[in-house]
């Protein structure tokens, strides 16, 4: 009986002494805090500075940053039915063609969308104009049209698949690729 006592009591006595060693000490963790502070501070006091020092970017990586940030902005949506650009995309489209013209070897694509509305055909032609009428844009703000090319994909990719007004809005779009 004794025996199976001291088993029972083993059994719930060794889980916790495990946990508890290997549980973290918050003590030693501040006292490290505060080593690594000090010796901050006395580096920093004897003239050294630690990362004071940036590395300068090449202009390679100057423009593959620039290119992410216009990846993320990169849509110009339609109202329905039309292929007109309206003000609100001005900057977006100003800050593209900026890019492009500093840059004469990056290409462009721009791609047509519509929504599910009307005809594939009829679809696929209002895409194409969305397309041109961006590309047109852009060459009016100095791209060279060598740098631009477009494609329509009417109905056949849209970004939202449901058949609302807001799902209307967001397919009826175009789309810079780089």
């Amino acid at each position: 009986m004794n025996a199976n006592k001291l088993l029972k009591t083993l059994l719930i006595a060794f889980p916790m002494l495990t946990l508890a060693a290997c549980s973290s000490n918050q003590g030693a963790d501040e006292a490290a805090n505060q080593q690594t502070n000090q010796q901050s501070q006395q580096q920093s006091g004897s003239g050294v500075e630690v990362n004071a020092a940036q590395r300068q970017k090449t202009p390679e990586e100057i423009r593959e940053e620039r290119m992410a940030e216009l990846r993320m902005e990169n849509m110009v949506f339609f109202e329905f039915d039309d292929s007109r650009i309206t003000s609100q995309y001005a900057e977006l489209l100003q800050a593209h063609a900026d890019y492009l013209v500093n840059n004469p070897a990056v290409s462009v694509t721009i791609e047509g969308h519509c929504d599910e509305r009307g005809t594939p055909e009829y679809n696929i032609a209002l895409g194409e104009r969305r397309a041109k009428a961006v590309a047109q844009y852009l060459q009016n703000l100095g791209v060279s049209s060598n740098q631009i090319s477009t494609v329509s994909f009417g109905e056949e990719k849209p970004m939202i698949r449901a058949s609302n007004p807001d799902a209307y809005a967001k397919n009826r779009r175009g789309v810079l690729v780089y």
